[in-house]
């Protein structure tokens, strides 16, 4: 099935892995809680158990260098297009109060991400992320 719209993660690719999986799971649940249209039904298996729904659609996961990540951030903010980001400094904060405490001490120009994940249009997100390829 083809979508209208493309989800995709972006991710440092010098982090190490557990920091990969931590801001993969941060930055998608930020999507899913904005945007009711991404998830499905609930889940059911042959017994009747019910499990949580998940995205209706795949989720793509590119890697980048710290470059590479800044400017598919910047090419995002060109057109609009909303995002789940982490910095670095969330590694050593504790909680949500503290995260979004970290975030909003800096400017948009000095974030220092470590990823995001954004949904929208299939061909912008294609132009957001033009140049990075899909995590290995």
């Amino acid at each position: 099935m083809r979508f209208d719209t493309k989800i995709a993660v972006v991710l440092r690719a010098d982090l190490p892995v557990w920091q990969k999986l931590n801001v993969t799971a941060f930055t998608v649940s930020g999507l899913a809680a904005t945007d009711p249209a991404t998830v499905g039904e609930p889940y059911r298996d042959a017994s009747g158990q019910e499990y949580l729904p998940m995205f209706r659609q795949p989720v793509l996961v590119f890697a980048g260098d710290a470059a590479d990540l800044r400017r598919a951030y910047e090419r995002a903010m060109e057109r609009d297009v909303r995002l789940a980001i982490f910095t670095e400094e969330l590694f050593v904060t504790g909680h949500d109060e503290a995260n979004r405490a970290a975030v909003r001490a800096v400017a948009s120009a000095e974030l220092n991400l470590v990823g995001f994940a954004l949904r929208a249009d299939r061909k912008d997100v294609d132009k957001i992320l033009k140049g990075l390829s899909l995590h290995s």
